[in-house]
């Protein structure tokens, strides 16, 4: 059985699809969703499907704290679903291939440090792109550039808003992440 730990620090949609895609799997547990915010919403969607929870500061993280809990846990991929916090050099060496990010674009546009979230769907829209999507990842020491493993695309329409076209980023994220990381844990 493979253990996954999600770390997330918002509200965990793309961890609850996660967590609902393996909770009858036979070879993919969740067996942990960790959050550098003690009030974020995924750790209540974790709650729902009985995964035990972690919490940590930047400071906690960066001293290695994570990393020892998910030695402890016995972690074999870790999952970045709207994690914000850049990962230190040591966690990405210590799951070498075996760490994944979820990008609300098409990299390497619209990638790195500061683009997350409406920021991105802000800049989208702000350059008049015609096309946007989703990019799943490898995670190395820097900000998403991490081998590519699946991109999907939409189009964006001239009348959609920033909020529009987050919500079409958001169906892509459902319908591929946990397929993806099916694919990747089982290769």
């Amino acid at each position: 059985m493979k253990r996954l730990a999600i770390l997330a620090s918002g509200s965990g949609s793309n961890a609850e699809k996660i967590m609902e895609y393996f909770q009858s799997s036979k070879t993919v547990e969740v067996a942990l969703v960790a959050s550098n915010k003690a009030d974020a919403f995924v750790l209540e969607r974790a709650r729902k499907f009985n995964v035990p929870t972690f919490t940590f500061s930047r400071k906690e993280m960066d001293a290695g704290l994570l990393q020892a809990k998910l030695d402890e846990e016995k972690i074999d991929w870790v999952i970045l679903a709207g994690f914000l916090l850049k990962i230190p050099v040591e966690l990405t060496r210590a799951f070498p291939d075996r760490m994944v990010n979820i990008h609300p674009a098409l990299l390497p546009k619209y990638g790195g440090k500061g683009m997350y979230g409406m920021h991105v769907h802000e800049a989208v829209k702000a350059a008049g792109e015609k096309e946007t999507g989703i990019t799943i990842h490898l995670v190395n020491e820097n900000y998403d550039e991490g081998r590519i493993v699946f991109q999907a695309s939409t189009t964006v329409e001239p009348e959609d808003s920033p909020e529009d076209i987050a919500q079409k980023i958001h169906k892509l994220e459902h319908e591929h992440f946990p397929r993806v990381i099916e694919e990747l844990v089982e290769a």
